[in-house]
């Protein structure tokens, strides 16, 4: 069944910390799991806020993190420089702190996060360095694979087999260290496509099929590891 939502930029608070986002969520939701949102490299643009509202339309409570501060791109070279001047302790920080206020939100049942590209990456690293549900990366991963020993929660990775950037000899290499650390995973790789396959707003890229397919896998994975309890008795 698809909610009726509200969404709008927000701040989230923990700790003594706060960190500039969007929230998308259910109107009237009593209970519900929520997911933290990890933009691409271009920053928190009005497509990772379109995701954010697909969620929620969804029945989950999205908080979609802008690690970027408010800095936003088309640019390729740009998007690659903003990339590379994120400091991955504060990123981690922001996401950490984005974590705790969900979870001191009374209505929230579960937390599961996702990202794609650059914040696929940081979704296996947040997965690694909190607490969570479930994490489901999009043709992202750390470089150093160790860290995935500290693994918090099941993972549903999505890649495209013609990615330059997440090469099928990666994604294999990731598939070996999760079955290494003995972790609940899978890694789907999607024939024929390109790395950002999923964005609908780059043609160039973009594969309606596929992007379907992985919407569905996706939202049975969260299903499954995120509508426990009571937020799963009204589903």
């Amino acid at each position: 069944m698809a909610h009726d939502i509200s969404a709008a930029r927000a701040v989230f608070t923990a700790n003594g910390k706060s960190v500039d986002g969007y929230l998308a969520q259910p109107a009237g939701t009593a209970n519900a799991p929520a997911l933290v949102l990890i933009h691409e490299w271009w920053g928190l643009n009005p497509h990772i806020e379109d995701i954010a509202q697909r969620f929620a339309r969804a029945g989950y409570i999205v908080a979609a993190v802008d690690l970027y501060d408010g800095k936003l791109t088309q640019d390729a070279t740009e998007a690659g420089a903003l990339m590379s001047g994120l400091d991955p302790q504060s990123a981690l920080e922001k996401l950490g702190t984005t974590i705790a206020h969900l979870r001191n939100q009374p209505n929230v049942t579960a937390v599961g996060v996702t990202g794609f590209c650059m914040g696929g990456v940081y979704t296996l690293l947040a997965a690694c360095h909190n607490q969570v549900e479930a994490a489901a990366p999009f043709y992202g991963m750390p470089d150093d694979l160790s860290v995935l020993e500290k693994l918090s929660c099941p993972v549903l990775f999505i890649g495209g087999e013609k990615d330059q950037w997440i090469t099928v000899e990666k994604m294999n290499k990731l598939d070996a260290a999760l079955k290494q650390y003995g972790k609940q995973a899978e890694v789907k790789i999607y024939a024929g496509t390109d790395h950002a396959f999923f964005n609908d707003t780059r043609p160039e890229v973009y594969s309606a099929a596929d992007a379907a397919d992985a919407w569905q896998l996706v939202l049975a994975f969260f299903a499954q590891h995120l509508r426990k309890g009571q937020a799963a008795a009204a589903w």
